[in-house]
Parts: C-alpha cells; sequence; structure tokens
C-alpha cells in the first residue's frame, strides 16, 4: 500500500452543511505557493489556511484539507490520496474541503479505493452517480474537531461520532490503536481547518 510508507483531507460546504494508533501528529512548515509539502513518512503535519479550492497556500500559509491531500507526496515522490481528490472532484464538493471548519476528515488512500470491488471507483465517478459518491464522501467527514488525544476520550466513554452524511461511526481503542468505522487510524495531519486522519479503508455508509 503505497501511503504505509509515509481526507475527502474528505471535507465538504456540502459535508459540512449537514494518536490513537500514531503518536506521530507533527508540525509541517508553512509553505509557499505551489511548494510541495515536506516528505513524511511517519510524521504527521500541522499546517493552517483558508481560501478556494483550487488555491494553493499563500506564502506564510498553510494548507487546508484540500491542499494538503492535492499536494502530499510520500517518501516514493507517489501522491496517495489522488482517487480521493478525483472523487472529491467528481462529487463537486471541493469548495466544502477549504471551509473554516473545524472539520476531522477519514481519508482513505489509493490503496483503500483498490480494495473495493473492480469497478467500484469507475463507476461512482460517473456523472449519473455523483450524489451516491457524495454521500460515501460525507461518511468520511465529521463537522467537529477529533484530534486523536479526544478520539481516545470519545472511545473510552463508547461514543459514536456523527458524520457529514448523517451516519454514526464507531470509534475504538484497540491495544493503544484507534479505530474509526473499523478502519485503523495509520497516521494524523493538523491542518489550517480541522484534522486529516489517514486509513486504509473506505467507509461505505449502510442505507439503513
Amino acid at each position: 500500500m503505497k501511503f504505509y510508507y509515509g481526507i475527502l483531507a474528505v471535507v465538504f460546504a456540502t459535508l459540512v452543511s449537514c494518536g490513537g494508533g500514531t503518536k506521530t501528529e507533527t508540525k509541517a512548515p508553512a509553505h509557499k505557493a505551489a511548494a510541495t509539502p515536506a516528505k513524511t513518512e511517519t510524521a504527521k503535519t500541522e499546517t493552517a489556511h483558508h481560501g478556494q479550492a483550487s488555491v494553493a497556500a499563500g506564502k506564510n500559509e498553510d494548507a487546508n484539507v484540500l491542499q494538503t491531500a492535492m499536494t502530499y507526496k510520500d517518501k516514493d515522490g507517489n501522491k496517495p490520496f489522488s482517487t480521493l481528490v478525483a472523487a472529491v472532484q467528481a462529487a463537486g464538493v471541493g469548495d466544502a474541503l477549504v471551509n473554516a471548519g473545524p472539520l476531522t476528515v477519514f481519508a482513505p488512500v489509493n490503496a483503500a479505493f483498490d480494495k473495493l470491488p473492480k469497478g467500484t471507483v469507475e463507476t461512482l465517478l460517473k456523472p449519473e452517480n455523483k450524489t451516491k459518491l457524495g454521500f460515501i464522501l460525507k461518511n468520511h467527514v465529521a463537522p467537529s474537531n477529533y484530534p486523536i488525544k479526544q478520539l481516545k476520550k470519545e472511545a473510552k466513554k463508547g461514543r459514536k461520532l456523527y458524520m457529514a452524511s448523517g451516519k454514526y461511526l464507531v470509534v475504538e481503542n484497540k491495544d493503544g490503536k484507534i479505530y474509526v468505522g473499523g478502519a485503523p487510524i495509520l497516521m494524523s495531519v493538523k491542518v489550517s481547518n480541522g484534522w486529516i486522519h489517514v486509513i486504509d479503508q473506505v467507509l461505505v455508509p449502510s442505507d439503513k
């Protein structure tokens, strides 16, 4: 899985309208426009910025959820969130990812989408499936601030996380590792408008 070497950040005005396993919550220095975030493998990055979805973080500004997802590269130069970014763009929810927040996005890496049945991603990216795709993406976004410390507290209290899809996800602490919706958090990134928690599964909501 490409990202193991190293959200959707899934977040959304449509979505918003509506750690744990990682112990590397790092700070990434502010970067200049069009600059690529520092390559990190196990470090968590802390960043900050408000602006349009298609605009890179300006001078002395840090990246928001979407900017981080679009520009992040692993140590091999791969972009582990490229499928997620394509899905966000196809669903038309990109502008929400630059919302002031706070937002918490559980961002699947490319390998997570590869686990879906063959042809699923291609089908979801079709214009006629825009609404369904948006619903799935919203299920990765919590309209609240959930750093790892807070997720641990939620798990201890046995609480579920309310997602922008209108569904709830179970948060668990298994041997010191945080799981959300059954997916382990691999890495956490602090961005200007919230948090990105990296996962290796797509959190497809139930129809119930």
